[in-house]
């Protein structure tokens, strides 16, 4: 691989596929319980303890104002590692892990399947097929996550 070039996990939502850069997984793992909060957004479905951590776990369809997702034996959570530390992402599938150089990958246009601009990083273009790659720092903005914080602190959110 080339220096500008990434890897990136495929998954998906309904029928769109979406991808997150590798370095920013911590691990993916098949769907388990998830422990109500209440008092939450919608999108925040919970938290998991995962591997001894308390770690929330939100809904990108909810997140992304669609019908809320459908769990399925292909459902997975993918524990992602961000600098306000580790959330869980609910999709309903993870395809594929791909190599995707600066060629691929085209701006964001201003809307997608009904997701806002500022979700997306961008889209790419593999194998016939356009796959949008989502910014995971947009998905929680600052607010957002000190109210994730707050609503779980009762536990270790997220330690490293």
């Amino acid at each position: 691989m080339e220096s500008d070039d990434k890897k990136v996990v495929v998954f998906k939502i309904e029928d769109e596929e979406y991808a997150i850069e590798i370095i920013q997984i911590e691990r993916i793992t098949n769907f388990e319980k998830i422990t109500r909060i209440p008092d939450c957004p919608d999108y925040l479905k919970g938290v998991i303890n995962d591997q001894g951590r308390i770690v929330p776990v939100i809904d990108l369809k909810s997140r992304f104002n669609l019908p809320g997702t459908s769990i399925t034996s292909s459902s997975n959570i993918i524990i992602t590692k961000e600098d306000h530390g580790n959330i869980g992402i609910i999709v309903d599938s993870v395809s594929e892990v791909i190599d995707v150089d600066s060629k691929m990958v085209s701006p964001p246009p201003e809307i997608i399947a009904g997701i806002l601009k500022k979700y997306i990083k961008g889209t790419i273009k593999y194998s016939g097929r356009i796959i949008i790659q989502l910014d995971l720092s947009a998905i929680l903005d600052f607010e957002e996550t000190n109210d994730v914080k707050e609503a779980i602190s009762g536990g270790e959110y997220g330690d490293k």
